[in-house]
């Protein structure tokens, strides 16, 4: 048998820790992180390693198989005793290191002396992703240097978000592209476990997360030290939150499971109460007017298109934010919202999601303008139509428009596909409410409804 590896690494004595100045603590600490990256750069190798002997293309001669793992990562989790999700890092940034992309060699070669942590190498590469039509190699490669040099300011999950960030202004029209391979990746499973309780998991994209982490946070925000309440019966909630003798975390579940419960129980023919604009769109004016440029979600990592932006205008209105040059913001008054009357008319009127198939009820579906707002359509009755997520992203994320043909269809409006694309076909829109689509005159519930008002 072979002897045993060994080795050593001199690391600062912390006998007499509690003794040591401030500024010697802050030493000490970076002291230690800065082995710990060094001891990481040789798990990285090691690990790449491993995945080399175990490659696919081996088969049960690899090395994982042959010890019963079922991947290079459980064996590098088995181990070293890291969760799954870390092994799978080691083994991914360990393969990067072992050889780079050409763009990437900043980032191998600071990984690999121990200048870049683990987390810092992945969040490179993940955010700037790959080269493309639009971005090259080179372009790539500069980003890459500059995250590098920034390494030592941010955290590993930061500079996952400064890379995207690159990437995003690098490649403005490929962002509604990324934005759809992250849609897709959204997933909701259960897991029955053996206890009787069941495990939830779930992949959000970032619009999906805007929306649930929000709702969420509201609840929990008290307990995370969130805002202080002036208002009476706020000042009371919070302090009975305080008090509550739940977990956070079971808190903000039991509160996603009392939404649930009660959008179940509504009325399917009921609309849901005044929408706020909790989901917070960031997005330059000029852009939002055009159709082009990138928009952000507030609390989210990745960018969004503008396509997307206008959607969720068109759903839940906006607020207007000047930026001055001087710094200042003036935040104006919401706009271009539905009001509450006008989607009880427009639940009346088309009786849920208007595509003709669709069975959505009205409490299911956004209320959208069939004329742009940003091409003047009105906030009016005659120019609203209710569209469940799904079609209403067909909208305005794929490209569809909604007209009204009164030769060639009966008089009946249409949802047409993108122009050119021949695989499509146009999807008929049909009034299922109390009162046909054909008989309203055009701002005449809008009009009834606003002198109630």
């Amino acid at each position: 048998m072979h002897a045993p590896v060994s080795f050593s690494i001199e690391v600062p004595d912390l006998s007499g820790v509690s003794r040591v100045s401030d500024l010697q603590l802050f030493e000490l600490l970076e002291a230690y992180a800065a082995t710990g990256r060094l001891v990481d750069a040789g798990k990285l190798t090691l690990a790449a390693e491993v995945a080399r002997r175990s490659d696919r293309t081996l088969g049960y001669d690899g090395l994982a198989q042959r010890t019963g793992d079922r991947t290079p990562e459980a064996l590098v989790s088995r181990l070293t005793g890291a969760s799954g999700s870390d092994a799978r890092q080691l083994v991914t940034v360990g393969v990067l290191v072992d050889a780079p992309d050409p763009w990437l060699t900043d980032v191998a070669t600071a990984a690999r002396t121990g200048d870049l942590s683990v987390g810092a190498a992945s969040g490179i590469a993940t955010g700037l992703g790959r080269p493309s039509a639009a971005v090259s190699a080179d372009d790539l490669l500069d980003a890459a240097k500059l995250l590098v040099a920034e390494a030592g300011t941010l955290p590993p999950e930061k500079m996952l978000r400064r890379a995207r960030e690159l990437r995003d202004d690098l490649d403005s029209d490929g962002v509604g592209e990324r934005e759809d391979a992250l849609r897709d990746k959204r997933l909701l499973r259960f897991t029955r476990q053996s206890d009787g309780t069941t495990r939830m998991f779930a992949i959000l994209d970032p619009e999906s997360a805007a929306l649930v982490v929000d709702a969420v946070d509201c609840v929990t925000a008290p307990r995370r030290g969130g805002p202080r309440f002036v208002d009476t019966e706020e000042l009371a909630r919070s302090e009975a939150l305080m008090k509550d003798p739940r977990s956070t975390e079971q808190i903000a579940l039991d509160a996603l499971v009392d939404m649930i419960r009660i959008a179940a129980a509504a009325d399917p023919g009921r609309v849901f109460g005044v929408r706020k604009p909790s989901v917070r769109v960031s997005v330059d004016a000029r852009d939002l007017a055009t159709g082009t440029g990138i928009a952000h979600l507030e609390g989210q990592p990745s960018a969004i298109s503008v396509q997307t932006a206008e959607r969720i205008v068109c759903t839940t209105g906006y607020l207007t934010v000047v930026h001055h040059p001087d710094g200042k913001l003036d935040v104006g008054r919401a706009q271009r919202l539905f009001t509450p009357r006008q989607r009880i008319a427009l639940a009346i009127i088309w009786g849920g999601c208007a595509v003709e198939n669709c069975d959505r009820p009205p409490s299911w579906t956004e209320a959208h303008h069939i004329t742009p707002w940003s091409h003047h359509g009105a906030t009016d009755i005659s120019n609203g139509i209710l569209l469940c997520r799904h079609h209403h992203l067909l909208v305005h994320n794929n490209g569809w428009h909604i007209t009204r043909d009164n030769r060639e269809r009966g008089n009946d409006w249409w949802m047409l596909p993108p122009p050119g694309d021949t695989a499509a076909r146009p999807i008929r829109l049909l009034a299922k409410g109390s009162i046909p689509r054909a008989s309203v005159p055009p701002g005449s519930i809008a009009r009834e409804l606003a002198a109630k008002r």
